[in-house]
């Protein structure tokens, strides 16, 4: 089964064209990662996929399904976003705003009961914060607070997680701690990924297809090994980058 299908689709703002028309397939099961200069569409898709706005053009399908047709709970049982920008979270612990995770399955006035109590301590576990449970949200680092927003979209029970620019605001060591989070809960948990990213690099290592855009269109779809080219890379940047190949045979793009 696809998972998104998008067709003819357009997003349009103070009179010019963010996004399309664009069409476009993604499959289950792997980590797609979308790519693209500033302002060349690529929060603007995220947001499509995830309904957080809606197309002024084509259709959008979510497993084989008309986007715009699911119901809101339904759909946040199988589907996480986490924003560029994630609320804020003062005076809240950890441990409570992971259980907000849990809110499509029972509602804002349902029982939180054992079940979720246990899927909640799971979530934690996975993400390696369980020991910041008590913590307070803002008195956590960065790298930190990504893995209890993360915890929160496990929580979620989501098979489909949509992550915008997740790293943009970490430095080196905890974006590489993040991403290798993602990969870990999509390959070895059976999840569908979409992330945004700025960082070539970061996408090449740990997404196993990219999208790149440029000017709202799509012109790269493929494995990361098609990315890492030289005349790739220019096409989608507009600037002359070298590949290096490391010893491990992983490809590296710096400027040339």
């Amino acid at each position: 089964m696809t998972l998104f299908s998008c067709t003819g689709v357009e997003r349009h703002a103070e009179g010019r064209r963010l996004l399309g028309p664009l069409d476009l397939t993604i499959e289950p099961g792997r980590i797609t990662g979308i790519l693209g200069h500033n302002g060349s569409g690529k929060s603007t898709l995220l947001k499509l996929l995830a309904r957080q706005e809606a197309p002024d053009a084509g259709a959008v399908l979510f497993q084989e399904r008309a986007l715009a047709q699911w119901n809101q709970r339904e759909l946040a049982r199988r589907l996480a976003w986490l924003p560029q920008t994630p609320a804020a979270a003062p005076g809240m612990t950890l441990h409570e705003l992971v259980e907000l995770g849990r809110y499509p399955w029972h509602g804002a006035l349902g029982r939180f009961g054992p079940q979720d109590e246990a899927i909640v301590a799971r979530a934690m576990a996975e993400c390696g914060v369980a020991r910041f449970a008590e913590r307070l949200v803002d008195t956590l680092s960065g790298g930190e607070r990504q893995r209890v927003w993360l915890a929160m979209m496990v929580a979620q029970q989501a098979s489909t997680l949509l992550l915008d620019e997740p790293i943009s605001a970490l430095d080196i060591a905890h974006a590489v701690e993040v991403m290798r989070l993602v990969r870990t809960m999509c390959h070895k948990e059976g999840r569908s990924g979409i992330v945004v990213l700025h960082e070539v690099n970061m996408a090449a290592q740990f997404c196993d297809h990219i999208v790149a855009l440029k000017q709202g269109q799509v012109v790269l779809e493929g494995p990361p090994e098609e990315l890492m080219r030289v005349e790739r890379l220019e096409e989608i940047y507009s600037v002359r980058m070298e590949v290096l190949h490391r010893a491990d045979g992983q490809k590296v793009a710096v400027p040339a």
